[in-house]
């Protein structure tokens, strides 16, 4: 699934094709794909109107469009966004064509579980899922203490507090599994049970993987790919996700492969203690 490094890859790389270009007609494959607003039709809302620029909350793709109008895109499992400068034959699991004045955009998503929904702008987090997203872990205002407050009282695994969306936006089980490994924290240990200390490693650890995610544009296992087609490296670096069984590149012990918060979960018994 794509998460923040790589919903932001797509983001810069998209951009840099369809700012200010006009969206002049849509082609609906597989119409579920998309949602309209009210009893207005998808293709209705979005045909003419120009992309201003494209934002990002979490794992999510805010499309700005004029005349106050935002696509809201969520990638979830195998959703991609690609854009190509002149047209192009829809592959097998291309959902929607969106063709522009310079080249065209296509939403492909193998598992259908990927969805464009048209919002108005003023709407854009009373009306959508995205006002229940926690804070976003790259912002100057993401702090220890903030990461702290939003975990409040709660007495569960740190693996399945950091999945919270509402907790903190736009971490997966890749980016979950990397920072707890540089925090030197246990995936199964219980939030309620950090120091001051730890809560400052762990702030610190989320930062600079999401960081080196994005540097890296995104990782590339099965199906992610940017808006131009291609694979992020970050899968070079990683230390312990997918890596279950291996030895740990700081120590040599073995990788603990085991299910936690209903995911597969990879760390070091040794460096995560």
């Amino acid at each position: 699934m794509p998460e923040l490094p790589e919903v932001e890859t797509i983001r810069r790389t998209l951009i840099e094709h369809v700012k200010d270009l006009k969206i002049e007609g849509i082609k609906l494959i597989w119409p579920s794909a998309v949602c309209g607003w009210e009893d207005k039709a998808f293709e209705d809302l979005v045909t003419g109107r120009r992309i201003r620029t494209i934002d990002r909350r979490g794992k999510y793709l805010l499309i700005r469009l004029d005349e106050d109008l935002t696509l809201i895109a969520h990638m979830r499992m195998t959703g991609r966004l690609n854009y190509y400068p002149d047209l192009r034959e829809p592959e097998k699991h291309t959902h929607v064509v969106f063709r522009l004045e310079h080249g065209e955009v296509h939403f492909s998503d193998v598992r259908k579980f990927g969805r464009i929904q048209a919002i108005p702008t003023p709407l854009c987090f009373s009306g959508s899922s995205l006002g229940k997203l926690g804070p976003e872990p790259l912002e100057a205002d993401f702090t220890p203490a903030v990461l702290k407050d939003r975990f409040g009282k709660k007495k569960v695994f740190l693996k399945a507090a950091l999945l919270d969306q509402t907790v903190l936006a736009g971490m997966g089980n890749i980016y979950v599994d990397e920072s707890l490994f540089l925090a030197g924290l246990s995936p199964d240990r219980r939030v309620d049970t950090l120091s001051e200390e730890e809560f400052s490693k762990l702030h610190q650890a989320i930062q600079s993987v999401l960081q080196a995610g994005i540097d890296a544009q995104g990782t590339s296992f099965r199906d992610y790919r940017d808006a131009n087609g291609e694979k992020g490296m970050f899968e070079e670096d990683l230390q312990v996700y997918g890596r279950g069984g291996k030895p740990c590149h700081v120590c040599g012990q073995t990788l603990e492969r085991v299910r936690l918060a209903g995911r597969t979960t990879v760390y070091c018994a040794r460096c995560q203690r």
